[in-house]
């Protein structure tokens, strides 16, 4: 497996109710900044395939949602939807604090694109441009996608409740990696990257870091969140950039399809992509953001 990469600095950003993100920056400290975490049951250095290629030309400032990766347990009471909004928040000011205001895009993939999304529609905007990476979009009851989204989100809830949560090696959650049938078409390199990062050591081996009793109340909540906003709402330029609607099982990248056409969205989606589009082909991923970013004048 690779080596994690050395950050230039950390920082510890606590949370309104005192949880704690560790946040680490890394690259070209002169240019813009790009704020990047990962979505639910993941860590963001599972996702450096995506975005170390930035670091030449951006300062990536990459941080673990609570209770995943890197940061200490903070327990189930805070790991909602609600709170996660409030963490965006915290870890922006965080970070500008930090290391001084500076022209800065936060990109973000489903759990936490969704978190923040509704950060910006119902806490306010922060940012000088937003990526949203497949946020697993729920639309309204009635709406046709909104029973298949259901369904997936159930099968989700199943999965992460009896998914295996002890390993006695990084090796053996690699090979489940290797195994499975979405993250098979991760490229090699993720699935060592995110078999290290989603784990902790413990005395007896490993675990898992987002203990999935919390995973799956997130693919819960996702069915109660009622955010299919308008993108006149978010109160600056967003990009949603989906999987492919056509891909077998693609239903999130339907739902985004339809949320980016239905309310006004900057939309885009990767062909040949599944949900972890961003570690199966993040070269195209980043063509697709940094043009949008470009175009903002974030470069």
């Amino acid at each position: 497996m690779r080596e994690p990469l050395a950050p230039l600095e950390t920082h510890v950003a606590v949370m309104t109710d005192g949880a704690e993100i560790i946040l680490r920056r890394h690259g070209n400290v002169d240019k813009p900044r790009l704020m990047i975490t990962n979505g639910n049951g993941f860590a963001v250095d599972g996702y450096r395939v995506f975005w170390e290629p930035l670091l030449e030309d951006y300062e990536v400032v990459a941080f673990d949602m609570r209770n995943h990766g890197q940061n200490k347990p903070a327990g189930g009471d805070g790991h909602n939807y609600l709170q996660f909004a409030r963490d965006v928040g915290s870890v922006f000011e965080a970070a500008t604090n930090r290391w001084g205001k500076k022209k800065t895009a936060g990109i973000f993939h489903s759990m936490s694109a969704r978190s923040a999304l509704k950060h910006a529609v119902q806490m306010g905007w922060v940012w000088d441009a937003l990526v949203l990476f497949d946020p697993p979009s729920v639309p309204p009851r009635g709406h046709e996608l909104y029973e298949p989204m259901r369904t997936f989100e159930h099968k989700l809830i199943e999965f992460a409740c009896n998914r295996p949560d002890r390993f006695s090696s990084e090796e053996e959650m690699l090979a489940l990696y290797r195994e499975g049938r979405a993250s098979q078409h991760w490229l090699p390199e993720a699935q060592e990257d995110m078999a290290r990062a989603v784990l902790r050591k413990t005395d007896e081996g490993y675990e898992l870091s987002c203990q999935r009793e919390l995973e799956a109340t997130i693919y819960l909540g996702a069915l109660t969140l009622n955010l299919w906003p308008p993108a006149s709402e978010a109160g600056g330029p967003v990009k949603l950039i989906g999987a492919d609607p056509e891909m077998k099982g693609g239903i999130t990248g339907r739902a985004n399809q339809a949320l980016g056409l239905e309310q006004g969205y900057d939309f885009d989606y990767v062909p040949g992509t599944g949900h972890l589009l961003q570690i199966e082909k993040p070269a195209e991923c980043r063509e697709v953001m940094l043009s949008f970013l470009h175009k903002h004048g974030i470069a």
